[in-house]
């Protein structure tokens, strides 16, 4: 399977409206065919990741939702989610893809960074931010991406400048791109083609940021030989 299936879609689409443990239980035979057939196309794209990467590991996102401490109680996500996560302490980023009727999107970058990786990330941009920028400027990234996305703080983070000119950057605190996908774009057989085109052009990014959280603010590397 190279391709998402329309029943995939047509079925989250009745999970959405359906959203209760009766149904689902009535349809769990359903729900296997399908999860069956969306794995074998998540496969295929682990496969084109492992083109021009190194992926450690695929993660599938369970169907059940948490809903401990939710208002939201209905049990089922109407999405199907999936990481992949890149190889050794020298590739950082990660890669993500959602099927979801009319919500369909994949994604990449860096979420919710440990204190010391994102202390070095700001302390980069505040030193020198010409190279990021230049690669978020780029014609295909922002025909693909449009703008570095990521939850920020509202002025500026402790020990930092709230004028200083890449404070933009600086604020943030996930350092994200996502590109969605129509019904139509995810049913139609380039949507492979697609995604592989779209997680290649992270690449820059990704390099220039594993470059970044792999050395001291001098260039030097801190990893163990």
């Amino acid at each position: 399977m190279t391709k998402v299936s329309k029943s995939a879609l047509e079925f989250l689409n009745k999970l959405k409206k359906n959203n209760n443990r009766e149904w689902f239980d009535e349809h769990k035979s359903e729900f296997k065919e399908e999860e069956t057939k969306l794995k074998d196309f998540y496969n295929a794209v682990l496969e084109d990741l492992n083109q021009s990467d190194t992926i450690e590991k695929m993660k599938v996102f369970r169907i059940y939702r948490d809903v401990r401490f939710s208002k939201d109680k209905t049990p089922y996500n109407y999405h199907r989610s999936i990481s992949f996560s890149r190889a050794t302490e020298k590739l950082r980023g990660g890669y993500y893809l959602k099927i979801a009727p009319g919500e369909s999107m994949m994604a990449g970058g860096f979420f919710k960074p440990n204190p010391a990786d994102l202390l070095r990330i700001r302390k980069e941009f505040e030193t020198d931010d010409f190279e990021i920028r230049e690669i978020i400027a780029e014609e295909n990234f922002q025909k693909l991406f449009g703008e570095l996305e990521g939850e920020e703080v509202k002025s500026a983070p402790r020990g930092f400048d709230k004028n200083h000119a890449s404070i933009d950057l600086i604020r943030k605190k996930s350092f994200l791109v996502t590109r969605n996908f129509s019904d139509e774009e995810v049913l139609s057989p380039n949507f492979r083609e697609e995604l592989k085109l779209s997680y290649l052009a992270l690449r820059p990014f990704f390099d220039y940021m594993s470059d970044v959280l792999t050395t001291d603010i001098n260039g030097e590397s801190i990893l163990k030989e």
